[in-house]
Protein backbone atom coordinates (compact mmCIF):
# COMPACT_ATOMS: atom_id res chain seq x y z
CA UNK A 1 0.00 0.00 0.00
CA UNK A 2 1.21 3.33 -0.49
CA UNK A 3 2.12 6.06 2.15
CA UNK A 4 -0.21 8.89 2.37
CA UNK A 5 3.02 10.97 3.13
CA UNK A 6 4.32 10.92 0.06
CA UNK A 7 1.84 12.34 -1.72
CA UNK A 8 -2.04 13.08 -2.69
CA UNK A 9 -3.28 9.71 -4.92
CA UNK A 10 -3.18 12.35 -7.79
CA UNK A 11 0.33 13.14 -7.19
CA UNK A 12 1.53 9.22 -6.79
CA UNK A 13 -0.36 8.25 -10.25
CA UNK A 14 1.76 10.77 -12.09
CA UNK A 15 4.86 10.21 -13.81
CA UNK A 16 6.49 13.76 -13.35
CA UNK A 17 5.67 13.61 -9.43
CA UNK A 18 8.77 13.98 -7.23
CA UNK A 19 8.05 12.98 -3.88
CA UNK A 20 10.54 14.51 -0.73
CA UNK A 21 13.75 13.19 -1.10
CA UNK A 22 14.13 11.60 2.18
CA UNK A 23 11.05 9.47 1.19
CA UNK A 24 12.65 9.10 -2.66
CA UNK A 25 16.03 7.74 -1.89
CA UNK A 26 14.96 5.13 0.20
CA UNK A 27 12.15 4.37 -2.93
CA UNK A 28 14.57 4.59 -5.28
CA UNK A 29 17.62 2.12 -3.45
CA UNK A 30 14.30 -0.43 -2.99
CA UNK A 31 13.84 -0.62 -6.90
CA UNK A 32 17.52 -1.71 -7.24
CA UNK A 33 17.13 -4.18 -4.05
CA UNK A 34 14.69 -5.80 -6.02
CA UNK A 35 16.38 -6.43 -9.28
CA UNK A 36 20.10 -6.38 -8.36
CA UNK A 37 20.49 -10.27 -7.71
CA UNK A 38 18.80 -10.81 -11.51
CA UNK A 39 20.44 -8.43 -12.66
CA UNK A 40 24.23 -9.43 -12.03
CA UNK A 41 23.54 -13.32 -11.95
CA UNK A 42 23.53 -13.32 -16.17
CA UNK A 43 27.12 -12.08 -16.30
CA UNK A 44 28.61 -14.79 -13.54
CA UNK A 45 26.73 -17.36 -15.49
CA UNK A 46 28.43 -16.23 -19.28
CA UNK A 47 31.84 -16.32 -17.67
CA UNK A 48 31.25 -19.40 -16.02
CA UNK A 49 30.22 -20.96 -19.34
CA UNK A 50 32.96 -19.71 -21.38
CA UNK A 51 35.32 -21.02 -19.13
CA UNK A 52 36.68 -17.89 -17.34
CA UNK A 53 35.87 -16.27 -14.01
CA UNK A 54 35.49 -18.29 -11.24
CA UNK A 55 38.51 -18.74 -9.00
CA UNK A 56 41.56 -15.88 -8.15
CA UNK A 57 44.26 -17.55 -9.64
CA UNK A 58 42.51 -17.49 -12.88
CA UNK A 59 43.99 -15.02 -15.37
CA UNK A 60 40.93 -14.06 -17.06
CA UNK A 61 39.14 -13.13 -13.37
CA UNK A 62 39.41 -9.14 -13.45
CA UNK A 63 37.30 -9.87 -16.67
CA UNK A 64 34.43 -11.59 -14.73
CA UNK A 65 34.87 -8.69 -12.50
CA UNK A 66 34.57 -5.88 -15.38
CA UNK A 67 31.66 -8.05 -16.97
CA UNK A 68 29.56 -7.74 -13.70
CA UNK A 69 30.71 -3.52 -13.19
CA UNK A 70 29.39 -3.05 -16.91
CA UNK A 71 25.86 -4.79 -15.65
CA UNK A 72 25.15 -2.79 -13.06
CA UNK A 73 26.68 0.79 -14.73
CA UNK A 74 24.33 -0.02 -17.50
CA UNK A 75 21.22 -0.94 -16.03
CA UNK A 76 21.54 2.02 -14.58
CA UNK A 77 22.45 3.87 -17.65
CA UNK A 78 19.31 1.99 -20.11
CA UNK A 79 16.48 3.18 -16.82
CA UNK A 80 18.16 6.59 -17.08
CA UNK A 81 17.01 6.39 -20.91
CA UNK A 82 13.66 5.05 -19.96
CA UNK A 83 12.99 7.70 -17.12
CA UNK A 84 14.39 10.47 -18.08
CA UNK A 85 14.87 10.11 -21.92
CA UNK A 86 15.67 12.11 -24.95
CA UNK A 87 14.02 12.51 -28.28
CA UNK A 88 11.38 9.89 -29.10
CA UNK A 89 13.52 7.27 -27.04
CA UNK A 90 12.17 6.21 -23.71
CA UNK A 91 8.81 5.80 -22.20
CA UNK A 92 9.03 8.85 -19.61
CA UNK A 93 7.84 6.35 -17.05
CA UNK A 94 9.76 4.16 -13.75
CA UNK A 95 10.76 1.52 -15.81
CA UNK A 96 13.91 -0.25 -14.44
CA UNK A 97 16.28 -1.74 -16.93
CA UNK A 98 18.90 -4.58 -16.37
CA UNK A 99 20.42 -7.72 -17.80
CA UNK A 100 18.09 -10.20 -19.48
CA UNK A 101 17.86 -13.73 -18.14
CA UNK A 102 16.04 -14.33 -21.70
CA UNK A 103 19.01 -13.82 -23.93
CA UNK A 104 21.31 -16.75 -21.96
CA UNK A 105 20.27 -19.60 -23.73
CA UNK A 106 21.23 -17.81 -26.45
CA UNK A 107 24.81 -16.93 -25.25
CA UNK A 108 25.61 -19.89 -23.83
CA UNK A 109 26.28 -21.98 -26.97
CA UNK A 110 27.84 -18.90 -28.39
CA UNK A 111 30.51 -19.35 -25.75
CA UNK A 112 30.58 -22.46 -24.06
CA UNK A 113 34.19 -23.31 -23.41
CA UNK A 114 35.89 -20.35 -26.03
CA UNK A 115 36.97 -18.27 -23.05
CA UNK A 116 37.29 -14.94 -22.74
CA UNK A 117 38.40 -14.47 -26.78
CA UNK A 118 34.80 -15.57 -27.59
CA UNK A 119 32.91 -12.58 -25.79
CA UNK A 120 33.91 -10.18 -28.70
CA UNK A 121 31.34 -12.45 -31.03
CA UNK A 122 28.72 -11.98 -28.04
CA UNK A 123 29.46 -8.28 -27.67
CA UNK A 124 28.54 -8.19 -31.59
CA UNK A 125 25.47 -9.73 -31.44
CA UNK A 126 24.59 -7.41 -28.67
CA UNK A 127 25.43 -4.46 -30.53
CA UNK A 128 23.18 -6.02 -33.60
CA UNK A 129 20.28 -7.28 -32.08
CA UNK A 130 19.83 -3.99 -29.73
CA UNK A 131 19.91 -1.98 -33.53
CA UNK A 132 17.39 -4.85 -34.28
CA UNK A 133 15.63 -3.98 -31.42
CA UNK A 134 15.62 -0.23 -31.57
CA UNK A 135 13.91 -0.92 -35.41
CA UNK A 136 10.95 -2.71 -34.23
CA UNK A 137 10.03 0.67 -31.75
CA UNK A 138 8.60 2.24 -35.44
CA UNK A 139 5.96 -0.91 -35.28
CA UNK A 140 6.39 -3.95 -32.52
CA UNK A 141 2.79 -2.75 -31.49
CA UNK A 142 1.26 -4.00 -34.85
CA UNK A 143 3.54 -7.21 -34.33
CA UNK A 144 1.58 -8.66 -31.25
CA UNK A 145 -1.00 -10.38 -33.10
CA UNK A 146 2.29 -12.92 -33.79
CA UNK A 147 2.63 -13.71 -30.33
CA UNK A 148 -0.40 -15.09 -28.30
CA UNK A 149 -0.30 -16.49 -24.58
CA UNK A 150 0.60 -20.18 -26.08
CA UNK A 151 3.64 -18.35 -28.20
CA UNK A 152 4.74 -16.52 -25.22
CA UNK A 153 4.32 -18.45 -22.39
CA UNK A 154 6.03 -21.18 -24.36
CA UNK A 155 8.73 -19.17 -25.03
CA UNK A 156 9.26 -17.72 -21.26
CA UNK A 157 8.83 -21.91 -20.35
CA UNK A 158 11.93 -22.80 -22.83
CA UNK A 159 13.81 -20.08 -21.16
CA UNK A 160 13.65 -21.26 -17.81
CA UNK A 161 13.98 -25.06 -18.89
CA UNK A 162 16.92 -24.52 -20.84
CA UNK A 163 19.28 -22.53 -17.82
CA UNK A 164 17.85 -24.39 -14.98
CA UNK A 165 20.70 -27.00 -15.70
CA UNK A 166 22.88 -23.96 -14.48
CA UNK A 167 21.40 -23.85 -11.09
CA UNK A 168 22.38 -27.60 -10.16
CA UNK A 169 25.71 -27.48 -11.36
CA UNK A 170 26.47 -24.02 -9.46
CA UNK A 171 24.99 -25.95 -6.22
CA UNK A 172 26.87 -28.71 -6.74
CA UNK A 173 30.30 -26.82 -6.99
CA UNK A 174 30.50 -25.37 -10.48
CA UNK A 175 30.89 -26.93 -13.81
CA UNK A 176 35.07 -26.76 -13.25
CA UNK A 177 34.72 -29.25 -10.39
CA UNK A 178 32.20 -31.87 -12.47
CA UNK A 179 34.23 -35.04 -11.96
CA UNK A 180 35.61 -34.44 -8.56
CA UNK A 181 35.42 -35.77 -5.37
CA UNK A 182 34.08 -32.27 -3.81
CA UNK A 183 31.45 -31.95 -6.87
CA UNK A 184 27.52 -32.59 -5.04
CA UNK A 185 29.17 -32.87 -1.66
CA UNK A 186 27.21 -32.39 1.25
CA UNK A 187 28.92 -29.19 2.01
CA UNK A 188 28.56 -27.32 -1.51
CA UNK A 189 24.69 -28.74 -0.73
CA UNK A 190 24.37 -27.22 2.56
CA UNK A 191 25.52 -23.57 1.36
CA UNK A 192 23.07 -23.93 -1.35
CA UNK A 193 20.06 -25.15 0.78
CA UNK A 194 20.52 -22.87 3.23
CA UNK A 195 19.66 -20.24 0.43
CA UNK A 196 16.82 -21.74 -0.85
CA UNK A 197 15.38 -22.39 2.66
CA UNK A 198 15.92 -18.45 3.18
CA UNK A 199 14.02 -17.44 -0.12
CA UNK A 200 11.21 -19.77 0.89
CA UNK A 201 10.93 -18.86 4.52
CA UNK A 202 10.81 -14.75 3.89
CA UNK A 203 8.62 -15.42 0.59
CA UNK A 204 5.95 -17.26 2.50
CA UNK A 205 6.01 -15.59 5.81
CA UNK A 206 7.30 -11.84 5.68
CA UNK A 207 5.63 -8.56 3.72
CA UNK A 208 6.51 -5.58 1.96
CA UNK A 209 10.50 -5.77 0.64
CA UNK A 210 12.02 -8.42 3.13
CA UNK A 211 9.39 -10.64 0.48
CA UNK A 212 10.65 -8.29 -2.89
CA UNK A 213 14.07 -8.95 -1.88
CA UNK A 214 13.77 -12.25 -0.96
CA UNK A 215 16.70 -13.85 -2.95
CA UNK A 216 18.61 -10.90 -2.13
CA UNK A 217 18.66 -11.46 1.34
CA UNK A 218 19.05 -15.22 0.70
CA UNK A 219 22.43 -15.06 -0.82
CA UNK A 220 23.37 -12.31 1.91
CA UNK A 221 22.45 -15.38 4.50
CA UNK A 222 24.09 -17.86 2.59
CA UNK A 223 27.31 -15.99 1.78
CA UNK A 224 27.91 -14.93 5.61
CA UNK A 225 27.55 -18.42 6.54
CA UNK A 226 30.06 -19.22 3.89
CA UNK A 227 32.38 -16.96 5.24
CA UNK A 228 31.91 -18.58 8.60
CA UNK A 229 32.72 -21.97 7.34
CA UNK A 230 36.21 -20.56 5.45
CA UNK A 231 34.49 -20.49 1.88
CA UNK A 232 34.66 -16.65 0.83
CA UNK A 233 37.75 -15.25 -0.75
CA UNK A 234 38.17 -11.44 -0.12
CA UNK A 235 41.63 -11.66 -1.22
CA UNK A 236 40.66 -9.85 -5.07
CA UNK A 237 38.35 -7.14 -3.29
CA UNK A 238 41.91 -5.68 -1.78
CA UNK A 239 43.50 -5.80 -5.46
CA UNK A 240 40.65 -4.16 -7.02
CA UNK A 241 41.00 -0.38 -7.64
CA UNK A 242 38.43 1.60 -6.57
CA UNK A 243 37.43 3.49 -9.42
CA UNK A 244 37.21 2.08 -13.14
CA UNK A 245 35.60 3.70 -16.24
CA UNK A 246 33.82 2.15 -19.14
CA UNK A 247 36.55 0.91 -21.77
CA UNK A 248 34.90 1.11 -25.22
CA UNK A 249 35.23 -2.29 -27.20
CA UNK A 250 36.93 -4.08 -23.89
CA UNK A 251 36.21 -7.23 -25.18
CA UNK A 252 35.96 -6.13 -28.77
CA UNK A 253 33.19 -6.57 -31.52
CA UNK A 254 33.22 -9.47 -33.94
CA UNK A 255 29.81 -10.50 -35.85
CA UNK A 256 28.75 -14.34 -36.64
CA UNK A 257 25.78 -14.86 -39.02
CA UNK A 258 24.71 -17.41 -35.42
CA UNK A 259 25.30 -14.51 -32.95
CA UNK A 260 23.34 -11.77 -35.13
CA UNK A 261 20.55 -14.29 -35.82
CA UNK A 262 20.40 -15.05 -31.94
CA UNK A 263 20.06 -11.93 -30.84
CA UNK A 264 17.69 -10.39 -33.24
CA UNK A 265 15.41 -13.45 -32.91
CA UNK A 266 15.09 -12.62 -29.16
CA UNK A 267 15.13 -9.22 -28.84
CA UNK A 268 11.63 -9.58 -30.71
CA UNK A 269 10.58 -11.30 -27.93
CA UNK A 270 11.88 -9.23 -25.63
CA UNK A 271 10.68 -5.66 -26.96
CA UNK A 272 6.99 -7.72 -26.75
CA UNK A 273 7.40 -8.13 -22.73
CA UNK A 274 8.52 -4.47 -22.73
CA UNK A 275 5.33 -4.07 -24.25
CA UNK A 276 3.81 -6.22 -21.79
CA UNK A 277 5.91 -4.48 -18.95
CA UNK A 278 4.57 -0.70 -19.72
CA UNK A 279 1.20 -1.46 -19.63
CA UNK A 280 1.09 -3.18 -16.60
CA UNK A 281 3.07 0.07 -15.11
CA UNK A 282 0.33 2.31 -16.48
CA UNK A 283 -2.16 0.00 -15.13
CA UNK A 284 -1.02 -0.76 -11.88
CA UNK A 285 0.34 2.85 -11.12
CA UNK A 286 -2.20 5.40 -12.74
CA UNK A 287 -4.89 2.96 -13.65
CA UNK A 288 -4.67 3.59 -17.48
CA UNK A 289 -3.29 2.10 -20.87
CA UNK A 290 -0.60 2.58 -22.41
CA UNK A 291 -0.24 5.38 -24.93
CA UNK A 292 1.52 4.45 -28.32
CA UNK A 293 4.28 7.17 -27.69
CA UNK A 294 5.11 5.54 -24.38
CA UNK A 295 5.25 2.12 -25.63
CA UNK A 296 7.09 3.57 -29.06
CA UNK A 297 9.70 5.11 -26.63
CA UNK A 298 10.35 2.14 -24.24
CA UNK A 299 10.91 0.13 -27.16
CA UNK A 300 13.65 2.69 -28.56
CA UNK A 301 15.30 2.57 -24.97
CA UNK A 302 15.42 -1.08 -24.78
CA UNK A 303 16.73 -1.31 -28.13
CA UNK A 304 19.70 1.58 -27.71
CA UNK A 305 20.71 0.33 -24.11
CA UNK A 306 21.30 -2.78 -25.30
CA UNK A 307 23.45 -1.82 -28.53
CA UNK A 308 25.34 0.56 -25.28
CA UNK A 309 26.13 -2.23 -23.39
CA UNK A 310 27.45 -4.03 -26.25
CA UNK A 311 29.78 -1.49 -26.89
CA UNK A 312 31.18 -1.71 -23.81
CA UNK A 313 31.01 -5.33 -22.22
CA UNK A 314 28.09 -5.40 -20.89
CA UNK A 315 24.89 -8.12 -21.10
CA UNK A 316 21.58 -7.06 -23.13
CA UNK A 317 19.04 -5.04 -21.54
CA UNK A 318 15.31 -5.46 -21.02
CA UNK A 319 12.58 -3.94 -18.28
CA UNK A 320 11.96 -6.01 -15.13
CA UNK A 321 9.27 -7.77 -14.39
CA UNK A 322 9.74 -7.80 -10.54
CA UNK A 323 10.16 -3.87 -10.31
CA UNK A 324 6.91 -3.49 -12.00
CA UNK A 325 5.23 -5.46 -9.51
CA UNK A 326 6.84 -3.35 -6.59
CA UNK A 327 5.15 -0.18 -8.43
CA UNK A 328 1.66 -1.97 -8.03
CA UNK A 329 2.94 -2.46 -4.36
CA UNK A 330 3.96 1.31 -3.50
CA UNK A 331 1.28 2.97 -5.48
CA UNK A 332 4.20 5.44 -6.26
CA UNK A 333 4.57 5.80 -10.11
CA UNK A 334 7.19 8.85 -9.86
CA UNK A 335 9.80 8.26 -12.63
CA UNK A 336 12.41 10.61 -10.43
CA UNK A 337 12.42 7.93 -8.00
CA UNK A 338 13.48 4.90 -10.38
CA UNK A 339 15.89 7.65 -11.74
CA UNK A 340 17.77 7.92 -8.11
CA UNK A 341 17.74 4.17 -8.51
CA UNK A 342 19.67 4.29 -11.51
CA UNK A 343 21.92 6.97 -10.36
CA UNK A 344 22.87 4.89 -7.92
CA UNK A 345 23.25 1.37 -10.06
CA UNK A 346 25.81 4.31 -12.26
CA UNK A 347 28.38 4.55 -8.61
CA UNK A 348 28.37 1.29 -7.76
CA UNK A 349 29.49 -0.11 -11.60
CA UNK A 350 32.11 3.07 -11.25
CA UNK A 351 33.45 0.69 -8.38
CA UNK A 352 35.09 -2.27 -9.21
CA UNK A 353 35.50 -3.12 -6.02
CA UNK A 354 31.75 -3.40 -6.16
CA UNK A 355 32.12 -6.05 -8.53
CA UNK A 356 34.93 -8.02 -6.57
CA UNK A 357 32.65 -8.47 -3.79
CA UNK A 358 30.08 -9.60 -5.67
CA UNK A 359 32.72 -11.87 -7.72
CA UNK A 360 33.77 -13.22 -4.10
CA UNK A 361 30.10 -15.00 -3.38
CA UNK A 362 31.07 -18.90 -3.64
CA UNK A 363 29.22 -20.70 -6.95
CA UNK A 364 27.12 -22.91 -4.54
CA UNK A 365 25.78 -20.08 -2.66
CA UNK A 366 24.73 -18.49 -5.78
CA UNK A 367 23.77 -21.60 -6.93
CA UNK A 368 20.87 -21.82 -4.32
CA UNK A 369 19.57 -18.52 -5.88
CA UNK A 370 20.05 -19.34 -9.27
CA UNK A 371 17.62 -22.41 -8.93
CA UNK A 372 14.81 -20.24 -7.53
CA UNK A 373 15.14 -17.73 -9.83
CA UNK A 374 15.40 -19.87 -13.15
CA UNK A 375 12.17 -21.98 -11.38
CA UNK A 376 10.78 -18.86 -11.08
CA UNK A 377 10.82 -18.60 -14.79
CA UNK A 378 9.35 -21.56 -15.89
CA UNK A 379 6.30 -20.89 -13.20
CA UNK A 380 5.77 -17.41 -14.75
CA UNK A 381 5.64 -19.24 -18.24
CA UNK A 382 3.30 -21.88 -16.73
CA UNK A 383 1.12 -19.29 -15.35
CA UNK A 384 1.07 -17.32 -18.54
CA UNK A 385 -0.03 -20.89 -20.04
CA UNK A 386 -3.35 -21.41 -18.27
CA UNK A 387 -4.87 -18.49 -20.44
CA UNK A 388 -4.48 -20.42 -23.05
CA UNK A 389 -7.50 -22.21 -24.30
CA UNK A 390 -6.41 -25.78 -24.22
CA UNK A 391 -8.54 -27.02 -27.87
CA UNK A 392 -7.12 -29.60 -29.81
CA UNK A 393 -5.17 -27.06 -32.16
CA UNK A 394 -3.26 -25.65 -29.37
CA UNK A 395 -2.50 -28.34 -28.02
CA UNK A 396 -0.50 -29.88 -30.87
CA UNK A 397 0.84 -26.86 -31.45
CA UNK A 398 2.27 -26.68 -28.19
CA UNK A 399 3.24 -30.24 -27.86
CA UNK A 400 5.23 -30.28 -31.60
CA UNK A 401 6.76 -27.11 -30.38
CA UNK A 402 8.56 -28.30 -26.63
CA UNK A 403 9.10 -31.60 -27.95
CA UNK A 404 11.17 -30.01 -30.84
CA UNK A 405 12.86 -27.38 -28.74
CA UNK A 406 13.35 -28.91 -25.66
CA UNK A 407 14.57 -32.49 -27.70
CA UNK A 408 16.92 -30.29 -29.76
CA UNK A 409 18.56 -28.88 -26.27
CA UNK A 410 19.07 -31.80 -24.31
CA UNK A 411 20.19 -33.63 -27.78
CA UNK A 412 22.24 -31.50 -29.42
CA UNK A 413 24.40 -33.96 -31.16
CA UNK A 414 21.76 -34.58 -33.44
CA UNK A 415 22.63 -31.14 -35.12
CA UNK A 416 25.87 -32.78 -35.72
CA UNK A 417 26.14 -32.37 -39.47
CA UNK A 418 24.68 -29.23 -39.33
CA UNK A 419 26.39 -25.84 -40.26
CA UNK A 420 27.49 -24.11 -37.29
CA UNK A 421 25.39 -21.57 -37.59
CA UNK A 422 22.11 -23.88 -36.90
CA UNK A 423 23.91 -26.06 -34.54
CA UNK A 424 23.88 -23.13 -32.05
CA UNK A 425 20.86 -21.42 -32.53
CA UNK A 426 19.32 -24.87 -32.82
CA UNK A 427 20.70 -26.11 -29.86
CA UNK A 428 19.37 -23.22 -27.70
CA UNK A 429 15.68 -24.73 -27.47
CA UNK A 430 14.18 -21.52 -27.72
CA UNK A 431 14.43 -20.09 -31.17
CA UNK A 432 12.83 -23.55 -32.51
CA UNK A 433 10.25 -23.56 -30.15
CA UNK A 434 9.28 -20.09 -30.73
CA UNK A 435 9.80 -20.46 -34.45
CA UNK A 436 7.10 -23.78 -35.12
CA UNK A 437 4.97 -21.92 -32.42
CA UNK A 438 4.44 -18.56 -34.33
CA UNK A 439 4.61 -20.69 -37.93
CA UNK A 440 1.71 -22.98 -36.92
CA UNK A 441 0.02 -20.42 -35.01
CA UNK A 442 -0.44 -18.48 -37.78
CA UNK A 443 -0.98 -21.13 -40.56
CA UNK A 444 -3.86 -23.89 -39.05
CA UNK A 445 -7.09 -23.20 -39.55
CA UNK A 446 -9.03 -22.16 -36.47
CA UNK A 447 -11.68 -24.34 -37.23
CA UNK A 448 -9.69 -27.02 -35.25
CA UNK A 449 -10.45 -25.20 -32.01
CA UNK A 450 -13.61 -26.23 -32.14
CA UNK A 451 -13.17 -29.98 -32.02
CA UNK A 452 -12.54 -32.07 -29.07
CA UNK A 453 -8.87 -32.81 -27.01
CA UNK A 454 -10.05 -35.98 -25.42
CA UNK A 455 -8.25 -37.93 -28.52
CA UNK A 456 -4.69 -36.40 -27.90
CA UNK A 457 -4.89 -35.86 -23.52
CA UNK A 458 -4.73 -39.16 -22.63
CA UNK A 459 -7.69 -38.51 -20.12
CA UNK A 460 -5.35 -35.86 -18.30
CA UNK A 461 -7.86 -33.36 -18.98
CA UNK A 462 -11.22 -33.38 -21.32
CA UNK A 463 -11.49 -30.17 -20.88
CA UNK A 464 -11.47 -27.23 -23.84
CA UNK A 465 -10.48 -24.36 -21.35
CA UNK A 466 -7.64 -25.76 -19.31
CA UNK A 467 -7.20 -27.38 -16.16
CA UNK A 468 -6.69 -24.55 -13.96
CA UNK A 469 -9.13 -22.11 -13.63
CA UNK A 470 -9.84 -19.02 -12.92
CA UNK A 471 -9.82 -18.70 -9.44
CA UNK A 472 -6.58 -20.82 -9.52
CA UNK A 473 -5.08 -18.17 -11.77
CA UNK A 474 -2.22 -15.71 -9.76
Amino acid sequence: MSDASLGTPEQLRDPDYSPPLHKAIPLGIQHVLAMFVSNVTPAIIICGAAGFGYGSNSPDFPQMIYMIQMSIFFAGVATLFQSIGFGPVGARLPIVQGTSFAFIPIMIPLVAGKGVDAIAVLMGGIAAGGLFHTFLGLFIGKLRFALPPLVTGLVVTMIGLAVVKVGIQYAAGGVPAIGTEEYGSGLNWFMAGVVIVVIIALKFFARGMLSVSAVLIGLLVGYAVAFVLGEVDLGNVGRAAPLALPNPLHFGLEFSVASVIGFCAMSFVSAVETVGDVSGITKGGAGREATDKEIQGATFADGIGTAVSGLFGALPNTSFSQNVGLIAMTGVMSRRVVTIGAIFLIVCGLNPKFGAIISSIPIEVLGGGVIVMFGMVVAAGISMLSDVNWNRRNMVIFAIALSLGLGLQLEPAALQHMPETMKVLGTSGILPAALVAIVLNLILPEELSSESTEEVSGGLSGHGTGSISQGDKH
